[in-house]
């Protein structure tokens, strides 16, 4: 009359089925400890309430089962991952593209969305791309970046500072946490 338990791939648990230890300390359905048992009370005592043996503690000494519902016990621990999900907030890396000639209303325009990004708590790579002779005035490229940097207000960190990279020179900013 045992319910057998269904053994979702996300969780092996040890269902004593082919226990090796004779003797196994048992706490029940309700929590409370039901002393150190031989392996067949435990599961006489398990199939007397219609619920599964589950080994949570093999490496003790007598190994610790317990009396569950295995199906609602997999779930729960599912749902408790869900919830550990939902709370950690994911980072994305945004980026803003600028060229050496910008003016100085599209300055403002890419600093009010580079505020935005790092107000929703992303990380923004600020780019400047060089093309043909711009190449040789790399420091317009840093003028600009600096420029974006004094425009943004509020807590940001330089996670990394204006560097070359081939054509394009970029920086990497963090929001404060």
């Amino acid at each position: 009359m045992r319910r057998e338990a269904k053994r979702s791939p996300a969780y092996k648990h040890n269902l004593p089925d082919g226990l090796s230890s004779e003797k196994l300390r048992l706490i029940d359905d309700e929590g409370n400890a039901g002393g150190i048992l031989s392996t067949q009370e435990a599961f006489n005592i398990a199939r007397e309430r219609q619920l599964d043996l589950v080994e949570v503690a093999p490496q003790a000494k007598p190994p610790v089962c317990k009396i569950l519902d295995y199906g609602k016990y997999c779930f729960d621990l599912e749902k408790k991952q869900r919830e550990s999900k939902k709370k950690q907030k994911q980072s994305k890396l945004k980026e803003i593209r600028m060229q050496p000639k910008i003016s100085a209303g599209d300055i403002d325009f890419k600093a009010k969305h580079t505020k935005e990004f790092l107000d929703e708590g992303n990380k923004v790579k600020v780019t400047i791309r060089f093309r043909g002779r711009e190449l040789a005035h790399t420091e317009l490229g840093l003028d600009i970046l600096k420029k974006v940097l004094t425009r943004i207000e509020g807590e940001y960190v330089v996670e990394k500072q204006p560097v070359m990279e081939g054509k394009f020179m970029s920086m990497m900013l963090s929001p404060k946490s």
